[in-house]
């Protein structure tokens, strides 16, 4: 019997939670087959069957466990011959001979047994009643949790036990006048990762001096380069021509010009770093997800479109690893895409800035002394003011405003097609 234990997602993880089984015991499995998604602070991963044989599992959906626990066993010696005895239930036709029972009709005489109707005493039973509303182990939790007496939910287990579903569908007295609607409400436990990120929000806004300085980008220029190049940069590449590969060149740019924003406090320690290792914020399955484009400054406008396409495709198929989403210096994130007009980013601790990008619109400006319509964005830096200065956080943003309205210039050296390898 082969004991499968939690392997080690991360050296600084120790505890995953089983998300959901893919298989069920007794089930036959195969070597490397997926038999659970597991859930750590960071990610969700698969865990792959280590031999073939009939699994048995040791944990439930939700639990979670320690790195090296058992979470099921898998009995090597088993053979996956039973699925083929299946095809015997072709013989069933047979039980057409069934008809012959009704000669079992003699067994009417039995009726005589109608004399157990005496039994019928056993209704007795109602003696139960001092089961009814007991709740169960689950049930009582969540009725404490809630605040709802047992005595105002109505048990629907054996005896009148409450059930956990019973304590699930139970609802708080209302305070007001009951309008007749429907009134529902849904409990779920939240994953590891999105208890994660949740922890690392609040830490962020209670342990750094955060603050945002805003800016916003006439985008003209890099409209009127996309309409022109897109076509033949994705022929050529085989990827999208988005916006994601002029910000993150503007802010590589802008990093370099202002090293304290890619800097971080450690102790009472400031540590600079001379590459930009740059975090996107990516919207996956399980919640946020920010993978991280290394060495961004070494990368041109083609390999930071395929970098920015396979990470997030990675990680809106819960394939994305805990490496992949480790370190970081400094974060993008896009609320554009939902629609966000203007939002304050919140720091990605330990690093000490994130730059927020958003939704395009076409918006009056005052364009060499005259009023015209141009596609614009706004724009926000949030920092952490402990280690950044507004001298700095404003000069930062600037020189990303200054590289977005004029690439051609500034991220391509006056020559777009050399740029973009055409």
């Amino acid at each position: 019997m082969l004991e499968m234990k939690v392997p080690s997602p991360g050296e600084s993880i120790t505890e995953v939670e089983i998300a959901r089984w893919l298989v069920k015991t007794g089930d036959y499995v195969t070597k490397d087959q997926a038999v659970a998604e597991v859930d750590s602070d960071k990610a969700t991963l698969e865990l792959p069957a280590e031999a073939s044989g009939i699994i048995t599992l040791q944990a439930e959906e939700g639990e979670a466990v320690k790195v090296g626990q058992v979470v099921c066993l898998i009995d090597t010696t088993a053979v996956p011959t039973a699925p083929t005895a299946p095809t015997a239930p072709t013989a069933p036709t047979a039980p057409i001979a069934p008809t012959v029972p009704t000669a079992p009709t003699v067994p009417t005489a039995p009726t005589a047994p109608i004399a157990p109707t005496a039994p019928i005493a056993p209704t007795a039973p109602a003696p139960t009643p001092s089961v009814d509303r007991v709740p169960s182990p689950a049930a009582r939790k969540i009725l404490a949790e809630r605040e709802i007496p047992a005595s105002t939910v109505v048990g629907t287990g054996k005896g009148g036990r409450i059930t956990k579903d019973d304590a699930l569908k139970a609802s708080k007295p209302s305070m007001g006048t009951p309008t007749g609607g429907v009134r529902r409400e849904t409990r779920a436990k939240m994953s590891m990762l999105r208890r994660k990120v949740a922890e690392r929000l609040v830490s962020a806004k209670n342990e750094t001096a955060m603050l945002t300085t805003f800016n916003e980008v006439d985008m003209t220029a890099i409209y009127q380069l996309r309409a022109e190049y897109k076509d033949a940069f994705k022929e050529r590449h085989n990827v999208g021509l988005g916006f994601m590969s002029f910000f993150t060149l503007a802010v590589v740019r802008a990093l370099k010009l202002f090293p304290d924003v890619n800097s971080m406090i450690d102790g009472q320690d400031k540590v600079t770093y001379d590459f930009c290792d740059i975090s996107i914020a990516v919207s996956g399955p399980k919640g946020l997800m920010v993978p991280v484009i290394r060495n961004a400054e070494n990368l041109s406008f083609r390999g930071v479109e395929a970098e920015v396409k396979r990470l997030a495709t990675r990680a809106r198929d819960g394939q994305i690893t805990v490496d992949e989403m480790t370190g970081g210096t400094f974060t993008i994130t896009n609320g554009g895409v939902f629609g966000s007009m203007l939002s304050t980013p919140i720091i990605n601790p330990p690093q000490s800035g994130i730059l927020g990008m958003h939704n395009i619109v076409d918006r009056p400006i005052v364009r060499n002394g005259q009023i015209v319509i141009a596609p614009v964005m706004y724009v926000a830096l949030s920092y952490d003011h402990r280690i950044i200065d507004g001298r700095e956080s404003v000069g930062f943003l600037v020189a990303v405003k200054e590289a977005l309205e004029n690439p051609v210039e500034i991220l391509m050296n006056g020559n777009p097609k050399q740029a973009l390898e055409l």
